[in-house]
């Protein structure tokens, strides 16, 4: 059943914001609008201080799984794979995007090599793009055994819980690792990894598409010109940390990748996420890639 209205769920990014500036959405026909907040940009219940924080296991796989109001909302797509396995939506399948992304300590932390985080805490948020990328990015220098990730929240928690040194090391990818950046703390292990973007049985296919068609408008305005729309951080950070830096010195975060993503895309990450107990067995043998993504090919 069509929505009357297309509900876009922002994902700490500039791509919405610049095709909202230019128009796209409208010249498409997409009669749209923005949810006040998403999963990525919210925050978690933290404790800050000399306590350690409490342990938060519930991410963007859980948030998908209670439902989500918009038409369309993103996360990274270990996640949005599972959640469209489990019939929560599906997965788009004819883009996806790329998100520069890294673990950080503090500079004077003397923590040089990712070997040095050896039993350390990363913060990382269960069951999102900082747990499965945390992962990835530490197994090519650590065996799994030694690491150790402490699930802390969303993102700018883990920017907080840093900056108050409640935590040695976190992993943020966007406005989140610039600001930590502009900070003058030190990206030990690079952590890019790629987001899906996931969708409401609720949504009508052709408002799917004028969103998209309007999305990659707005990709080729920031690549084009990035200092141009870097202003628009300021919306995706909350004030506190707003207020710490200069959001124009910010680099264009994650881009939009006009390519599908493919079955062998699907199947690779889905065993990457079996072969790690991360996936609840029961789904496993019921996965079909026609079923949860849209658009898909082979």
């Amino acid at each position: 059943m069509r929505s009357v209205v297309f509900r876009i769920q922002p994902h700490v990014r500039l791509q919405e914001w610049v095709a909202e500036e230019h128009g796209f959405f409208t010249a498409e026909g997409l009669d749209h609008e923005f949810e006040a907040a998403g999963f990525a940009g919210g925050t978690s219940s933290v404790e800050r201080g000399d306590e350690a924080p409490p342990e938060v296991r519930s991410g963007a796989l859980e948030d998908m799984a209670r439902g989500r109001t918009a038409e369309v909302s993103s996360a990274c797509h270990w996640a949005v794979n599972a959640a469209a396995s489990e019939h929560h939506g599906t997965m788009y399948g004819r883009a996806y995007s790329v998100c520069p992304a890294g673990i950080y300590v503090a500079a004077d932390s003397g923590i040089r090599e990712p070997r040095d985080l050896a039993g350390v805490e990363v913060g990382v948020g269960y069951h999102s793009g900082s747990h499965y990328s945390a992962l990835q990015g530490l197994e090519p220098f650590l065996p799994r055994g030694d690491i150790r990730l402490g699930f802390v929240g969303r993102p700018f928690d883990r920017v907080r819980l840093l900056l108050d040194a409640s935590l040695p090391a976190v992993n943020l990818w966007g406005a989140g690792a610039y600001v930590l950046e502009q900070r003058g703390f030190t990206k030990l292990v690079d952590t890019t990894f790629v987001m899906g973007f996931f969708l409401s049985p609720a949504a009508d296919p052709d408002d799917l598409e004028r969103y998209f068609r309007a999305l990659l408008r707005a990709q080729q305005e920031i690549d084009l010109e990035p200092q141009r729309y870097t202003h628009y951080w300021a919306r995706e950070t909350p004030d506190d940390l707003a207020g710490l830096v200069d959001v124009r010195r910010f680099g264009p975060g994650e881009r939009i990748v006009p390519q599908p993503y493919t079955r062998e895309m699907f199947e690779r990450s889905y065993a990457w996420m079996q072969d790690r107990d991360l996936l609840e067995p029961a789904v496993a043998a019921t996965v079909r890639y026609e079923d949860a993504v849209l658009g898909g090919s082979g």
